[in-house]
């Protein structure tokens, strides 16, 4: 993994903020677009712009065979064991928000439990509050220790035979730490439940095999691992999502329609109705074959590296506090300067050309676990380098010397 190569490929890099080289350092939010997957849009906007499945022209055929190959190579990335089992969203949200409303309804009742951590970004808790209340479940928290993690023994006191949804992060985009999901869905299993695994902070990073971790759903959003805003993945085991009904109901995902009765094509067509999101998906699969060429592995240790300096670099701070364990982090590290804000932080980081993300997080709960408001995110990716982890502590230092003085 040559970092210069890798770094050419990414235009946005090359600007100045400020008056100053861009440090990105906010993949975990959004990361950024290689050459290869902005080509792949305009090269199918040019050539082969068209609806897909329906139309028998060159054009709707070439762009069915893209939209459908992206399908191939996003089973492929994960290892699922059929593109049949990969359902295209618009991200995370939406993929997590199918799962809890569709399959709630499938397989719960009321007095049955739903079982996820208070470490969960919104997008996988609100979710299921909603599904709770719909279905007249229990939700139930598994509970944090002080660094912000929970522990397999509190999940199998909280896991019961009651229990039929379990969903949790791979990766928390607070901590940055890997869940033990593996183990935890063998708990699942154990009760009968099934898991879902949130991949947002996990499928850009690490390579997944869905197959490994006996998951029965896993969601990732393409925008965090360079492809578009606007599409993402759902992953299910088919014969779940066979047994569940579409959310989203129109054109495309239909087999027949009369006039009081209608029926769905298979999975997963039947959960993508209307025009599907062609352009975002063809640009997932130029985003896939641009981080198998650079390899996972590779970009695993890349960013477990840059972490660690990170880390390292950090604890040096006096006066800075590091959320969460320092060892099993990947890809961020979540921080605060005492007395500043920081949205003051982040502001004056931003007058250096370093741009790190400043608030909750989406993760209220959690914040209020560490009894903070908030808190400043650096996040690392495949195109970092340790001198961007040098450039934020330089402005770090100027942000504590600006504070320093206004006292």
């Amino acid at each position: 993994m040559n970092i210069s190569d890798v770094r050419a490929q990414f235009p946005i890099l090359k600007q100045k903020v400020h008056g100053q080289p861009l440090v990105y350092l906010d993949s975990a939010a959004s990361a950024q677009k290689p050459v290869q997957v902005i080509e792949a849009l305009k090269h199918y906007y040019e050539n082969d712009n068209a609806n897909v499945h329906r139309g028998v022209h060159t054009l709707g055929a070439r762009a069915t065979d893209a939209y459908e190959g992206a399908r191939v190579k996003a089973a492929r990335f994960i290892h699922a064991k059929s593109e049949r089992e990969i359902v295209f969203t618009r991200g995370t949200t939406s993929a997590i928000n199918l799962v809890a409303y569709s399959y709630t309804r499938a397989v719960c009742q009321e007095g049955d439990e739903i079982v996820i951590s208070a470490m969960e970004h919104h997008s996988n808790l609100l979710p299921w509050q909603q599904a709770a209340k719909a279905v007249g479940a229990q939700l139930k928290y598994i509970p944090l220790q002080p660094d912000g993690t929970f522990t397999l023994e509190d999940a199998e006191r909280t896991i019961t035979s009651r229990t039929k949804i379990v969903a949790t992060s791979h990766i928390s985009n607070v901590l940055g730490v890997a869940n033990p999901v593996k183990q935890l869905a063998a708990i699942a299993h154990k009760h009968g439940a099934a898991i879902l695994i949130d991949g947002a902070q996990s499928a850009p990073h690490i390579k997944v095999d869905v197959q490994e971790l006996d998951c029965d759903f896993y969601t990732f959003s393409g925008h965090k691992m360079c492809a578009p805003t606007g599409i993402g993945v759902l992953y299910g085991k088919k014969a779940l999502l066979d047994r569940m009904e579409p959310a989203e109901f129109g054109g495309e995902m239909i087999d027949h329609v009369d006039l009081h009765h209608s029926s769905w094509k298979e999975a997963p067509w039947k959960f993508e109705g209307g025009t599907p999101i062609i352009a975002g998906a063809i640009g997932l699969g130029a985003a896939i074959d641009f981080l198998e060429e650079i390899g996972m592995d590779n970009i695993a240790e890349h960013d477990r590296k840059l972490t660690a300096y990170a880390v390292e670099r950090l604890n040096r701070v006096d006066g800075l506090t590091i959320y969460g364990p320092e060892d099993r982090r990947m890809g961020l590290v979540t921080f605060n300067l005492n007395d500043v804000h920081p949205h003051d932080v982040a502001t004056v980081l931003d007058n250096y050309g370093v741009a790190v993300r400043a608030g909750h997080h989406c993760c209220q709960p959690l914040m209020r676990h560490f009894q903070a408001a908030a808190t400043a995110r650096a996040s690392f990716y495949l195109y970092n380098t340790e001198e961007d982890i040098d450039r934020l502590m330089f402005a770090l230092h100027k942000t504590i010397q600006y504070f320093d003085d206004q006292e």
